[in-house]
């Protein structure tokens, strides 16, 4: 299920649309809420003992957006083999058109920083992200990228 944004007056600058920092907020809006989807949420995660620091982050801005505008933001598990989880992003207007694209990793680690081994310690958490896990090759081809808008498959 998508996040949906509305994008808010202040998040606008003097040329009336939404400055570009913005979408990375809500990149972390949508991560939040794609982990809370999957039964997995910050606070359970810190419960549990497991930081998840920002490694990187990709835009790449398609379409503006302005001032009341909805904006539906998919995740999807780009990769992930139990260190490094890297997901993807896509963020469309109401009319179904592409806004922005981007990318985030992220590593797994404990309180004193050093790398969580998630398969051996965290076997439950290790296979739900592994098995949300999609070929992007798959996804990104200009016939399934139609077929996928236009049937809702992703």
């Amino acid at each position: 299920m998508d996040y949906i944004h509305t994008v808010q007056y202040y998040e606008t600058d003097k040329m009336g649309i939404t400055h570009h920092s913005n979408y990375i907020r809500w990149m972390e809006e949508a991560r939040v809420d794609f982990l809370s989807q999957i039964g997995w949420d910050y606070a359970r995660l810190e419960d549990m003992g497991i930081i998840s620091p920002v490694l990187s982050v990709t835009c790449d801005y398609k379409k503006t957006t302005t001032f009341s505008d909805q904006v539906f933001i998919s995740v999807s598990v780009k990769e992930f083999k139990g260190v490094k989880l890297h997901l993807a992003y896509e963020m469309r207007n109401k009319e179904g058109n592409v806004v922005c694209i981007g990318t985030s990793s992220h590593a797994f680690l404990d309180p004193e920083g050093k790398p969580v081994r998630m398969k051996k310690e965290y076997p439950e958490l290790f296979d739900t992200l592994s098995n949300l896990v999609i070929d992007t090759a798959e996804l990104l081809h200009p016939v399934n990228e139609v077929r996928h808008f236009l049937t809702d498959e992703r």
